[in-house]
């Protein structure tokens, strides 16, 4: 195996100014913004009374959601607009900032369309989803005769 160092601890042994200019298009805001996935993670669980699911949405505001319901499709969507500026001596800079999802969930047929909840709070989104009472497990002790 052979170590080669590179002149002006410079990656890839290229010009500084050459690695300069790849490195501030390949870590622009702006680029590195539309290239990372904006739908967030989910995780739904199901208990005896019903189904939660939790949705990871930091940075946003219980307003900025929208959740509706309609022919046993549950759909949570957001959309929120930001304009962030920076003033300088001579120089302006403004970054807008879109960002936009909408999450579908089918509800199965135990699922009490009537009796939905939902709370936002430290970046997670709860939708709280009960059962009919008749897709509730009832247990009874059966006698044996």
């Amino acid at each position: 195996m052979t170590l080669v160092k590179f002149a002006n601890g410079h990656k890839n042994g290229f010009n500084p100014l050459f690695t300069d200019v790849f490195d501030s298009i390949l870590n622009d805001t702006f680029l590195s913004d539309k290239l990372v996935a904006k739908t967030p993670a989910v995780n739904i669980a199901e208990n005896e009374n019903g189904y939660g699911i939790e949705l990871a949405a930091p940075g946003l505001k219980k307003e900025d959601f929208k959740i509706s319901v309609e022919k046993n499709v549950l759909s949570i969507a957001v959309e929120k607009k930001s304009e962030n500026a920076e003033e300088t001596k001579k120089y302006s800079k403004r970054e807008y900032s879109y960002s936009s999802f909408v999450r579908n969930f089918t509800l199965p047929q135990s699922a009490d369309q009537a009796n939905i909840s939902a709370e936002y709070a430290d970046g997670i989104l709860t939708v709280n989803v009960a059962k009919k009472e008749e897709a509730k497990i009832q247990t009874r002790e059966i006698e044996v005769k």
